[in-house]
């Protein structure tokens, strides 16, 4: 399915959601967003960039694992950047920053980064809008570098086509978010797709990828 919620009004959309998003997040993605963090084997010292940091779930958990190096978190969500400032400020001798960014015009320079991390992101993206986000990933990336995609993927077993019938009556209802698979386009823009995993929890299908630059 194509996206169906306009880019102009999913900040909007977050800021809403960020005063409940915790809880969807834990129930329905906690398990795809661990994996990640586990195929991003990282080491302390690392230069590291999420896009679409969102409430800061998945960038706690960099930032507890890489407390010398440099993190850095971004979101066009306002909302959800507040929620994520508050969530990080529990940790104590951790270096990171938390900005407003945009994903087709990250303020980054060439080749800084090791490791990239996108969660739940593509799924709200327009098909023909996807190759400029990924240009923009393999421009920050070093060469070598990897990079980390969580989204919300075609359901492979029962129940789990629940979402797109809920996406098809009511799009913004959880977010935007339809099933898609980047396999392809990971590929068609020089990344090397090491690993993409199926995984399901409370009915809620989402793909694991790990790529390198």
């Amino acid at each position: 399915m194509e996206a169906r919620v306009p880019q102009s009004e999913i900040p909007g959309v977050y800021d809403k959601l960020s005063k409940t998003y915790d809880i969807w997040g834990k129930l329905a993605e906690t398990r795809a967003r661990n994996r990640a963090i586990e195929l991003a084997e990282i080491a302390d010292g690392q230069k590291i960039l999420e896009v679409a940091v969102g409430t800061g779930l998945g960038f706690y958990e960099i930032v507890q694992r890489n407390p010398n190096g440099t993190n850095i978190g971004v979101d066009i969500s306002r909302g959800m950047l507040q929620k994520a400032e508050k969530r990080l400020g529990q940790l104590t001798a951790v270096n990171y920053e938390l900005k407003v960014g945009n994903a087709f015009h990250l303020e980054e320079e060439d080749g800084r980064f090791d490791l990239l991390v996108n969660n739940y992101m593509f799924d709200l993206i327009a098909f023909d809008q996807m190759d400029t986000i990924l240009e923009e990933f393999k421009r920050v990336l070093k060469k070598g570098g990897k990079l980390i995609l969580v989204n919300m993927t075609a359901g492979e077993s029962i129940g789990s086509g629940i979402y797109s019938l809920i996406y098809r009556l009511s799009p913004k209802a959880f977010g935007g978010c339809r099933g898609v698979k980047l396999k392809d386009k990971l590929h068609a823009n020089g990344f090397e797709v090491k690993t993409r995993e199926y995984c399901q929890q409370l009915w809620f299908p989402s793909e694991v990828i790990l790529a390198c630059k």
